[in-house]
């Protein structure tokens, strides 16, 4: 039996109405769903496009799993200056740095930008997740090519704090 887009609707919307619950991994034969909330329980939500961790196709069970491997060895990133922070994948899909092709990309290096300011976008199964810088400063470093695969956790965009 396959998951359906409407069965992920339906998980999602179940642990969105549990306050309580943290973080979830749910994984169901080549499919998984890992759901990450900020560590004071707030809602996944903010303006823009509905934000929800969301599923991705994992490896066969004999294969080399890039999911195991990347909850056990952080992506690979150039060491942060006591200034910097980074802004990661909430999850494994695809970024873009754009809302859509064609587009002007949301940040560049060297652009100010603010703690609410987009600054780039997952997609995984035609869910989008925003991503936000989360702090004032200016962006040094772009990590992530656009339209290429992330894992989760993986350095996209490093901002130096104001």
């Amino acid at each position: 039996m396959e998951l359906t887009h409407k069965d992920v609707k339906d998980i999602i919307g179940i642990i969105e109405d549990a306050p309580h619950l943290n973080e979830i991994e749910i994984v169901y034969g080549g499919f998984r769903l890992h759901v990450h909330r900020g560590g004071s329980g707030e809602a996944m939500q903010r303006s823009g496009p509905r934000e929800v961790a969301a599923a991705a196709p994992v490896a066969a069970p004999q294969a080399a799993s890039p999911v195991a491997e990347s909850r056990s060895q952080p992506a690979t990133e150039g060491a942060l200056a006591a200034n910097e922070f980074a802004v990661r994948a909430p999850m494994i899909g695809t970024f873009y740095r754009a809302a859509s092709p064609g587009e002007k990309s949301f940040v560049e290096v060297g652009q100010r930008v603010k703690a609410s300011d987009d600054v780039g976008v997952i997609e995984v199964m035609k869910l989008f997740k925003t991503l936000h810088a989360d702090a004032d400063g200016t962006v040094v470093r772009i990590e992530a090519e656009n339209a290429t695969l992330v894992e989760f956790n993986q350095v996209l965009i490093v901002i130096a704090r104001d």
